[in-house]
């Protein structure tokens, strides 16, 4: 474990460093070191729409923010990425033409495997998709 915990600011760097999470434009919007909780925000753009013109997300891209999102809840502590051992997304709602919340929460941080729950919501507080990943606690 990082002595200091990661902040918005360096995890938005970390972020932003990599070619795939930045297509993504993910932003950070608030991080609780203390808790374990973060929470990312994912603008539509029209190569995550299902089908062109529709304004509906993509199951792709939803799967894809979790992933990430519940990597990082990790990572405030850890300072650093860990690889994803294996994770599973619950797709409730379609999501239509509204920017993604993704709220990650630590349940269980051990010493090799971390487990994070995580919840997308539309901007209008609907939750739309829950997940639940599972991480090795070596940062990668």
């Amino acid at each position: 474990m990082s002595e200091t915990p990661l902040d918005a600011k360096a995890i938005q760097a970390m972020l932003d460093a990599s070619p795939f999470i930045s297509f993504m434009n993910l932003t950070v919007t608030d991080v609780d070191a203390e808790a374990g909780e973060i929470t990312m925000r994912m603008p539509l753009r029209p190569e995550f729409e299902r089908k062109a013109g529709t304004g509906q997300f993509h199951g792709g891209p939803i799967a894809a923010l979790i992933d990430t999102v519940g990597d990082y809840a990790l990572a405030i502590a850890l300072g650093g990425g860990v690889p994803t051992i294996n994770f599973r997304t619950d797709y409730l709602r379609p999501a239509f033409n509204t920017d993604l919340l993704a709220t990650a929460r630590v349940r269980r941080a051990g010493r090799t495997v971390g487990v994070v729950d995580v919840d997308v919501l539309d901007e209008s507080g609907r939750l739309l998709a829950v997940g639940r990943a599972c991480y090795s606690m070596q940062v990668g």
